[in-house]
């Protein structure tokens, strides 16, 4: 019996050697590190009228003054800080300009000068609160049809309105921006608006090579105009009856990267030589860019007048812009 028990607890010995033997452990794979990932480079954002990077309020509604050009009203005041100046003419061949800010609020903007039906289409282009003092009949019943927000100076003399001492009536009425804003809320209207960005090109402009253009919207010297490109400045300066277009308060020239120059036809409608003109069916033009110019069609797109060729939208160059509107193309004249 003693034996038989001695060859079961062998047997068992045997087998429990077998069946615990273990297979060779292989070493675990390490965790894995996940790579941390690197966030997206933030997008660089830029003013939309300008295509500059933008150090202020991308939503800032676009603003629209309109400023005299009388030889009585030069140098004006926040000219050089407009995104785009549309220069057409009036009554007679004295311009009036429609500056439109945006990335930059100067602190104040005149002499301001009365509407005109056109100057309030452009405006409306870019959903500008449009500011003037005074206005044509025409003016007036598109402004009181509502729908437009707009500050009048007729009804803000001495307010939001200011006239200067050292200029003479209609040439002194000036608006701070201060006042603009406190104009828009005291009458409800948007103060910042998702403004549509404009096309700007990242090549090199190509054309004729061009330094210097001349307008004559008369014979007078007065109402001649001209653009000098400035390679050091990579823009033009701007010339009114020959002299250079400054700022009156901070003395800095305009400086702007685009001048486009545009054919649209032009009809006095009254006794007063008010005009009409079409804005509507495009037409010829010269677009000048760093120091060449090409000849351009010019075609209004949801109230912005825009440079095309051979049927393709052209971009600005990132900077300011200033957009004149002339009668006939022969009245420009360029050298290289």
């Amino acid at each position: 019996m003693k034996h038989w028990l001695f060859a079961v607890s062998c047997a068992a010995l045997l087998l429990g050697g077998c069946t615990t033997k273990s297979e060779p452990k292989h070493a675990e794979p390490a965790p894995r590190q996940e790579q941390p990932s690197k966030p997206p480079a933030e997008e660089q954002q830029t003013f939309p009228l300008t295509g500059l990077p933008a150090k202020g309020n991308i939503h800032q509604r676009v603003v629209g003054v309109m400023i005299n050009n009388h030889p009585k009203a030069r140098p004006q005041s926040g000219l050089s800080k407009a995104d785009i100046v549309y220069e057409v003419l009036a009554e007679g061949d004295i311009t009036r300009l429609l500056a439109l800010y945006q990335s930059e609020l100067p602190e104040r903007v005149g002499p301001v000068r009365s509407a005109r039906d056109y100057y309030i289409d452009l405006s409306e282009g870019y959903h500008a609160l449009y500011v003037c003092h005074g206005w044509s009949p025409e003016a007036k019943a598109r402004l009181e049809g509502g729908g437009i927000d707009y500050l009048n100076g007729l009804f803000y003399d001495g307010t939001l309105f200011q006239r200067v001492p050292f200029r003479k009536a209609p040439h002194n009425s000036y608006i701070s921006f201060a006042n603009i804003e406190k104009g828009a809320k005291q009458n409800g209207y948007a103060w910042t608006d998702n403004v549509p960005p404009l096309s700007f090109r990242t090549d090199e402009p190509s054309g004729k090579k061009v330094g210097t253009v001349h307008i004559a919207y008369s014979h007078r010297a007065y109402a001649q105009v001209e653009y000098q490109y400035v390679s050091e400045q990579k823009g033009y300066y701007r010339y009114s009856g020959g002299e250079q277009t400054i700022d009156y308060d901070t003395h800095k020239p305009v400086v702007v990267q685009n001048v486009m120059i545009i054919a649209a036809h032009h009809q006095v409608v009254d006794s007063h030589g008010r005009r009409d003109i079409d804005l509507v069916s495009g037409g010829k033009g010269y677009l000048l860019q760093g120091g060449v110019m090409q000849l351009i069609e010019w075609k209004n797109v949801d109230g912005r007048l825009l440079p095309y060729h051979n049927g393709a939208p052209i971009g600005f160059v990132p900077g300011k812009t200033w957009i004149n509107i002339v009668p006939e193309l022969a009245i420009v004249q360029w050298k290289s």
